[in-house]
């Protein structure tokens, strides 16, 4: 099978990519990344000369670029995002640019190409917010509620798939996720931050009371998810994929993660609520776990620990990123 993953030098991207290749070593998979803040070819080192394995530097709005890659597979995951909130309340442009125009480039590509399947990754931000204290989640039927723009511009992907998929018979699957966290994870995230924060020395910064609410996924969890799909998922279908079964706030997320780091909670700061901050996130992830067998192999507290031992074990990879020095990589590695 060979596949075109976008996006793959991002944190989900780049665990999808070594989960691919450590399950499926014959697999072939080009990955397209444009290496904007977020990519970091160093979460790849490890399969970086691997035959089966390639980089094309681009930018998914290139039909051009995009024509030629997709000429040569069969699949595509499609990961490539902006996906930092706080990012898009300064300046959406670029949400806009990449991710929806940058979508409707594969989707023309695909359907060109008479691509076997389209799987495109998506967020559960685009239902909006839940009410604190209630038992609503959401599901596969939700109505779309995008709040930022960030949302806002991943609900338009959405649409756009499932419009491909109607209109031009294109073989598609979405998942929406809730929040991931894990290994090689960009340090702005909320867990990422808090980790390597207090490895600073640091304060943990937590926005307005603390007791918004999200699902946490481990991204290793969702590799998996997004394996189960290709292999079994329904054409034209959405799954969602969530990790927890239980609601958490985000202090008490903290607080877990200053335990499991033997500090003290005076590490915490709170400071100024966001605008447009959705109170609370929950989901009701039955049906991949009914249609397809999938359920989150490690509980969050376990979760936590491991990834917290990573970013303790691989300073060397979240230091260059606050440095800065990880832009070097690419310069050095690919001589441009």
């Amino acid at each position: 099978m060979k596949l075109l993953v976008t996006g793959g030098a991002g944190f989900i991207g780049s665990n999808f990519i070594l989960y691919w290749l450590n399950k499926y070593p014959s697999d072939k998979i080009i990955n397209l990344d444009l290496l904007t803040y977020a990519g970091n070819l160093e979460s790849l080192k490890e399969i970086e000369n691997n035959s089966n394995y390639s980089f094309v530097k681009g930018n998914i709005c290139d039909r051009k670029l995009v024509d030629e890659l997709v000429k040569k597979v069969d699949i595509i995951v499609h990961f490539a995002a902006e996906s930092h909130v706080d990012r898009s309340i300064l300046d959406a442009a670029p949400f806009i640019k990449t991710n929806i125009q940058g979508t409707y480039t594969l989707l023309e590509s695909a359907v060109k190409n008479n691509i076997s399947r389209f799987h495109h990754i998506s967020t559960d931000e685009v239902f909006g917010s839940l009410q604190l204290n209630s038992v609503k989640k959401f599901n596969e039927k939700t109505a779309y509620d995008p709040h930022s723009p960030y949302s806002a511009s991943k609900a338009a992907s959405d649409h756009l798939v499932k419009a491909y998929a109607d209109t031009y018979n294109l073989p598609v699957t979405i998942s929406n996720c809730s929040n991931n966290f894990g290994p090689y994870q960009f340090p702005e995230k909320f867990v990422s931050l808090a980790i390597t924060n207090i490895l600073e020395g640091k304060k943990i910064p937590v926005y307005g009371d603390g007791l918004h609410v999200r699902d946490w996924l481990y991204v290793k969890d969702h590799c998996a998810a997004i394996d189960l799909i290709l292999q079994k998922g329904k054409i034209g279908k959405t799954y969602l994929i969530g990790g927890l079964t239980q609601d958490i706030s985000n202090v008490d997320v903290i607080k877990k993660i200053v335990k499991i780091m033997g500090m003290d909670i005076d590490c915490i700061e709170y400071v100024k609520d966001r605008p447009g901050h959705d109170r609370r996130y929950a989901i009701d992830w039955s049906k991949i776990k009914r249609e397809l067998g999938w359920s989150p192999k490690q509980n969050f507290d376990k979760a936590l620990e491991i990834t917290v031992k990573w970013y303790k074990d691989n300073k060397d990879w979240w230091e260059k990123i606050k440095s800065g020095e990880y832009l070097k990589y690419y310069k050095k590695q690919y001589n441009k």
